[in-house]
């Protein structure tokens, strides 16, 4: 599987503060990227200097290949705001076709048949016309990824997906995502106070707080100082 994204070294913050140093890590094809830390430890702006929303203060991230900062779709944490959206889950999720359409005013039968087919996958092709915001918030939480999944089929980068989700939609989520990353090869990177899915579901931990504290499979986290530090004071239990 080839490399794509690597970070080298690499600082980041924002107004001229650095909240985040020492990234050394790489994010190949078909990884499961789980980033960890508590609150204020910088997952937010590695997410969006992803994003290209900030510049690395030093070093740099490097994206390899064909893929390209255009190549990754985006969830991020729904605001109250959002969940009241009055669109169409049909129109929300072609939504993500946009950044193609340049300065055309409508969608290709191609864009439409991508967005059917992404609904199809998630389970949500029955809820086409239905309005967003009369969505439980497992329901809505699907939309978004498909939306995400029309911008981009490369990379996922997830920003804590089932919060404010029960245990049941919150299971149902990731099942879709680990389904994504495994059958259909979708590169995922998650933010997560999840420690029990990211035991679960990752295959590589990057764990954080100002600096890098880990960098490595699933199971070297597990075995790690760091790892077993995070998960006795998560208060959870592993094989």
């Amino acid at each position: 599987m080839g490399i794509q994204l690597q970070c080298k070294d690499t600082a980041l913050g924002y107004d001229g503060r650095v909240v985040l140093q020492g990234l050394n890590f790489v994010v190949s094809e078909g990884d499961y990227l789980c980033i960890l830390g508590e609150n204020g430890s910088g997952k937010s702006t590695l997410m969006k200097t992803l994003l290209g929303l900030h510049t690395p203060s030093r070093g740099e991230i490097q994206f390899c290949g064909d893929t390209s900062q255009k190549e990754i779709g985006y969830l991020p944490q729904q605001t109250i705001v959002q969940r009241d959206f009055p669109a169409s889950v049909q129109e929300i999720v072609l939504s993500g076709c946009l950044s193609r359409c340049g300065f055309r005013p409508f969608y290709t039968k191609q864009e439409k048949q991508l967005a059917g087919e992404i609904m199809q996958k998630l389970g949500i092709m029955d809820l086409n016309k239905r309005c967003y915001r009369e969505l439980s918030g497992g329901q809505q939480q699907r939309v978004l990824l498909a939306r995400a999944l029309c911008s981009a089929r490369k990379m996922l980068l997830l920003d804590e997906p089932v919060t404010g989700l029960d245990a049941r939609a919150s299971h149902e989520m990731y099942e879709l995502i680990a389904d994504l990353n495994q059958n259909d090869s979708v590169t995922i990177i998650m933010i997560s106070h999840d420690i029990q899915a990211s035991v679960n579901y990752a295959s590589h931990i990057l764990h954080i707080g100002g600096r890098q504290l880990f960098y490595g499979t699933k199971r070297e986290y597990l075995q790690s100082k760091v790892g077993q530090a995070f998960l006795e004071m998560g208060g959870v239990m592993h094989d």
